[in-house]
């Protein structure tokens, strides 16, 4: 049986899974993070493993040693007794390869955003803690600066620009006429994402790819791919020699996924032949990774999604009313009326707090009839349809959607 309910319980387990989340991921970078000094790393680690006997509570011991130790297990191992795992049964901070996985920020973002969401049904007078509230503030800073004009076209043009140029250079930034507050979002390309003083975009997503030299000396090489996993399967990873003093590294591809057949074929996003070239990190700016997760990532989709139906011959409209909900689409019916599918886009890396946050939000505020991930998640359609159906929001992956509408409105998807 699905509850429908948001007890304070789940508030509490959810914020002790964020706290303990935050405090390992900060701790399992320090320790895989060899280029910081070593006095640093380790007041990291020191801060992180109190944050975390924190989080489990007085009486509980963990040893440092058997902390550090166990950052590079199943995370689920760092909660204390009587918390369900949840979200981060299974995830594991440190890669096989000895790496950091990054995806756990993106996870550690998606808490964030559902005990936001579970804050706000409290019925015990309580208000939302400022701690909780700083987990979205980039996010709603950028989207309020967006709507402030209460203009449409603006609106539309704003949310382009942060799907289309998440990074770029100054220049190339300042011409986006953004808002300053949205502006003030661009920041120096992050470290993890340069090579010294080079620096490359992902071919889908145009954002910094992670960088990462294996290896010392001459049998030294280095990888270049993207921080959103799905794109790294998608062909946005690449390998390099390491070069002269100064010079930039020239990519090479990996060997390229097998494309889809059948609907998914029309939304696969081609990377062949796609090699990015190097770029200096002087002189150019990137979104923050919050802001580049939230909005250029799940806007790829949407803007796909629109392109291929609109391409189609339907009617369709983005963020309509200020973002009420992600892409409006009416198929004329016989009778000289329309049907219309409002369409929210989602794209968390955990299915589970998704579903979570649907709950926690009843359903969909903003109006919207439809939930579509992208293609990469169809695994998850069934669990979200169980949740949604309760709120009477229908599921469905971008591609299969996409047919189904070009099959009501009596032309081809393929």
């Amino acid at each position: 049986m699905i509850e429908t309910g948001v007890g304070n319980d789940t508030r509490d387990d959810a914020a002790v899974r964020h706290k303990v989340m935050k405090a390992a991921a900060i701790a399992a970078h320090a320790l895989t993070d060899t280029e910081q000094e070593p006095v640093a790393r380790l007041r990291s680690l020191w801060d992180a493993h109190g944050a975390v006997l924190a989080a489990r509570g007085v009486g509980v011991t963990l040893p440092f040693d058997e902390f550090r130790r166990m950052l590079s297990g199943d995370l689920a191992e760092l909660l204390p007794d009587g918390v369900a795992p949840a979200e981060m049964a299974g995830w594991r901070l440190i890669t096989a390869d000895g790496e950091f996985d990054d995806d756990v920020w993106d996870l550690e973002q998606e808490q964030r955003a559902v005990l936001r969401a579970l804050a706000s049904t409290t019925r015990r007078g309580k208000s939302t803690s400022s701690e909780i509230l700083q987990g979205e503030l980039d996010q709603d800073t950028v989207y309020t600066a967006l709507r402030k004009r209460q203009n449409q076209g603006a609106y539309e043009r704003g949310r382009r620009a942060l799907i289309d140029t998440p990074a770029g250079s100054d220049a190339e930034v300042r011409e986006l006429n953004l808002p300053s507050t949205v502006t003030d979002h661009y920041r120096a390309i992050p470290t993890p994402s340069s090579f010294g003083q080079w620096w490359f975009a992902c071919p889908l997503c145009k954002w910094p790819m992670r960088i990462t030299v294996r290896g010392a000396g001459k049998a030294a090489t280095g990888t270049a791919r993207c921080h959103h996993r799905p794109h790294v399967e998608f062909g946005a990873s690449y390998n390099f020699r390491i070069p002269d003093t100064g010079k930039p590294p020239v990519l090479v591809p990996a060997p390229p996924p097998t494309a889809p057949t059948g609907v998914e074929r029309v939304l696969f996003p081609d990377v062949t032949g796609r090699v990015p070239e190097a770029l200096p990190v002087a002189g150019h700016k990137a979104l923050t990774r919050g802001v580049w997760r939230s909005t250029t990532i799940p806007g790829l989709v949407e803007v796909a999604l629109y392109d291929a139906l609109t391409a189609r011959g339907l009617a369709c409209k983005l963020w309509p009313d200020l973002d009420s909900y992600d892409l409006l689409v009416k198929v004329p019916v016989s009778n000289g009326t329309d049907t219309s599918y409002r369409i929210d886009v989602k794209d968390f890396t955990s299915a589970l707090l998704l579903a979570d946050k649907i709950r926690a939000d009843e359903g969909d505020a903003g109006g919207a009839q439809w939930l579509v991930v992208p293609d990469y998640r169809r695994a998850t359609v069934s669990m979200l349809s169980a949740v949604c159906g309760q709120f009477g929001l229908r599921v469905a992956h971008a591609s299969d959607l996409g047919a189904r509408i070009c099959e009501e409105a009596g032309t081809s998807w393929l």
